[in-house]
């Protein structure tokens, strides 16, 4: 990996991190929305992430032969990427509220899905993710400077 590999790899988690922010805050903000464009409740989205591939770097060794077709853009450290958005199908809670107008003809309410706790929880985890990736960043433009103050 070169000098600006660990950098490449840190900014990939930085960018999946803050859009799973952006993705929880989303879910924190629509916590109490019983009514969407389609006439249900909310349901809870989830980014899912895969290890980035970097074709660039492995496709002249594939031509070779020098690694295999199935282990082509597997290595480790490659950084992060973002493939989907997904919702959550798993049902919300029903209340009972007859005077609501969202309430079926039982006069029960179902709620988004959205749990506050789990959703703050996954923030503070995707926060000091983040966190993570800036003190990567910082300690490799600290070692490239240490590494050029070397020829002085």
């Amino acid at each position: 990996m070169s000098m600006f590999g660990g950098i490449d790899a840190a900014a990939s988690g930085l960018t999946a991190e803050r859009l799973r922010m952006d993705v929880i805050s989303n879910n924190i903000a629509n916590v109490n929305t019983t009514r969407t464009e389609n006439g249900t409740p909310f349901k809870r989205k989830f980014v899912v992430f895969e290890p980035r591939e970097m074709h660039n770097k492995n496709f002249a060794r594939v031509l070779s032969g020098e690694i295999s077709k199935s282990e082509f853009g597997k290595k480790s450290g490659d950084g992060v990427r973002a493939v989907a958005i997904q919702e959550d199908p798993s049902q919300g809670k029903l209340v009972y509220d007859p005077g609501h107008p969202d309430a079926n003809a039982d006069g029960y309410v179902e709620l988004p899905n959205v749990n506050i706790v789990n959703e703050m929880v996954d923030m503070i985890t995707a926060s000091r993710a983040y966190e993570a990736n800036v003190t990567t960043i910082n300690a490799a433009k600290s070692m490239a400077t240490q590494a050029l103050s070397i020829s002085k």
